[in-house]
């Protein structure tokens, strides 16, 4: 059964792009998840920069993002 997971700020659903960002920059054991604004914002980066690293990290072959 999946679960879907929400942004912990917002309460957004998050796609499973979104999720991985989290588990790669925050740790693949996390259990709190941010939507990509709210990433941004608790990193303090654009939200460009991680759109941008998820293509980088795809493009890597990141099993994260499979």
């Amino acid at each position: 059964m999946k679960i879907n997971k929400i942004c912990l700020i917002c309460n957004v659903n998050l796609e499973k792009d979104i999720i991985a960002l989290n588990k790669k920059l925050l740790g693949r054991h996390i259990s709190d998840f941010y939507c990509l604004k709210c990433l941004a914002d608790y990193l303090e980066l654009p939200e460009e920069l991680l759109k941008d690293k998820i293509k980088e990290f795809k493009n890597q072959g990141c099993s994260l993002f499979s």
